[in-house]
């Protein structure tokens, strides 16, 4: 049986996130997914902010959490 989470489950987990270097999968389509390192910066009701802290081709950028439930972006443990 798949896991199921809700939008307050990843809220808090990307609260308890906040300021840590974090292994990411995104997926930026057309079978195009980045894997690399990232702060998250800051954190809002509706969306949060990661900054990479390796050299790929994704600044500071913005993301909401329902990406994080829809599977665009995997948090790697």
């Amino acid at each position: 049986m798949k896991n199921t989470q809700t939008i307050i489950d990843v809220k808090n987990k990307v609260n308890s996130l906040q300021g840590q270097n974090i292994p990411l999968k995104i997926n930026k389509g057309r079978n195009k997914i980045v894997s690399l390192t990232a702060i998250i910066d800051k954190v809002y009701p509706s969306m949060f902010i990661i900054s990479p802290t390796s050299k790929v081709d994704l600044d500071r950028k913005s993301y909401s959490y329902s990406d994080v439930l829809c599977g665009d972006i995997v948090f790697i443990d």
